[in-house]
């Protein structure tokens, strides 16, 4: 039997933890499903698509806006939910998840999906910049439209999850001259908190992560002092790392003090969990409502 390559896995077990298509061979049915609803999607709904926030073909945003009558339930003002795709740093598309923003939209709530550059065009401290830049571009462009310009809220999934957290920490803010809270709240689904075992496994082939990278953008040994509300979810049936890295992170946040809640998503795998951040009726999505209605901040 191999030696142990991290923690009490050894390669093969490793690369078993994170190989999630690989555990679950109907992942491409999810894909396809999210394409097809997020077409209609973008068809239906008043959507400004590929706005560019940057300077490479990967920073472009999608911003879908509530009618009048549907902003109307918030007093006039619009919130925004900032959206981040997964796909492992590597694959997918902000088109894919636009199928989640009805379920905001007809709560008055503006959705927003963002692009980063994927790899290998960028490392993963060049997609975490990007993002920041994509967040610091929606509330300085705000104004445009008619959007509440004093913060927003960011989910992710997955990867995605991955970089939310990173912005969850507020320090970033400071290179955009904007306030440290800006970020009003977050949530992450099936996040990746330690880029370690990532960077051991077979993912490493195509991802070439460095350890720098590894060092300064695992969330989990990155903690912000102070940070806004954040929500946490992992499906039960997702592999043991994935379970393993959420509770270490919600430990180390709750550790600092941070406010964080776990909603479960029991029977959920990796992909069916995103599922739930537009399920009308799913303790997810009815946590980051109420997260948002609260305006809760630091």
């Amino acid at each position: 039997m191999s030696g142990k390559v991290f923690l009490e896995y050894d390669q093969a077990q490793l690369d078993r933890e994170m190989n999630l298509r690989g555990r679950w061979p109907e992942h491409q049915t999810y894909f396809d499903t999210w394409a097809r609803d997020s077409l209609h999607v973008r068809k239906t709904y008043n959507c400004h698509s590929d706005l560019v926030y940057g300077d490479t073909p990967g920073q472009k945003l999608d911003l879908f806006l509530p009618t009048p009558e549907e902003a109307a339930q918030n007093g006039g003002k619009t919130l925004l939910l900032a959206f981040i795709h997964g796909g492992y740093w590597k694959s997918l598309d902000k088109e894919d998840f636009s199928y989640l923003a009805p379920a905001y939209l007809e709560r008055g709530i503006a959705f927003a999906s963002l692009n980063y550059d994927l790899s290998p065009t960028a490392d993963i401290g060049q997609m975490v910049s990007q993002v920041q830049r994509g967040l610091a571009w929606l509330i300085r462009r705000a104004g445009d439209y008619a959007l509440d310009p004093s913060g927003l809220y960011v989910a992710g999934h997955s990867a995605g999850g991955h970089l939310a957290a990173m912005v969850m920490n507020p320090a970033w803010t400071t290179a955009y001259d904007l306030p440290p809270e800006v970020i009003k709240g977050g949530c992450s689904v099936s996040g990746v908190y330690d880029l370690a075992p990532v960077a051991l496994s077979f993912q490493q082939e195509e991802l070439q992560i460095a350890p720098r990278i590894v060092d300064d953008f695992s969330p989990v040994t990155n903690l912000p002092a102070a940070a806004a509300p954040l929500i946490c979810a992992v499906g039960s049936e997702e592999t043991a790392e994935f379970i393993r890295q959420q509770g270490a992170y919600v430990d180390a946040w709750n550790q600092k003090g941070l406010k964080c809640q776990v909603v479960d998503l029991p029977g959920d795998n990796h992909f069916s969990a995103a599922d739930r951040l537009a399920e009308r009726d799913h303790p997810l999505y009815l946590a980051v409502l109420a997260m948002i209605s609260s305006g809760s901040t630091f």
